[in-house]
């Protein structure tokens, strides 16, 4: 019996502090919306990147991960720049060896002077 009473008298304090928890729980209105985290540094819009730029990149984190939009405009970034270097190596290698052969050519057209002479 004792311990029947205990648990009611428990019961009714803990409905009593849920009770007053609740009502007397300060403003009505719900918690305002957070401002999502933005991408503090982007990447720099007015010079080609480099490896330091790429390695100090940090996202933000949201409750799901990474903002996709950040994460796409970030790759999309890189990708292009990626494929401008691509091609302008394939360009430097083509007058390169375009720039050898015509040495080559001139090397083997001309007859060796004599020294001496």
């Amino acid at each position: 019996m004792v311990m029947f009473l205990f648990l009611v008298v428990a019961l009714a304090v803990v409905v009593a502090a849920v009770t007053l928890a609740v009502v007397g729980g300060g403003e009505s209105a719900p918690l305002p919306e957070a401002a999502p985290e933005r991408l503090q540094d982007p990447l720099p819009p007015d010079r080609p990147l480099n490896g330091a730029d790429v390695q100090s990149l940090r996202f933000p984190v949201t409750p799901r991960g990474y903002r996709m939009s950040d994460v796409d405009d970030a790759l999309g970034r890189l990708a292009a720049e990626l494929s401008e270097r691509d091609a302008r190596i394939a360009d430097l290698e083509s007058a390169l060896a375009g720039a050898r052969a015509a040495a080559a050519h001139v090397h083997l057209g001309k007859p060796q002077q004599q020294e001496g002479r």
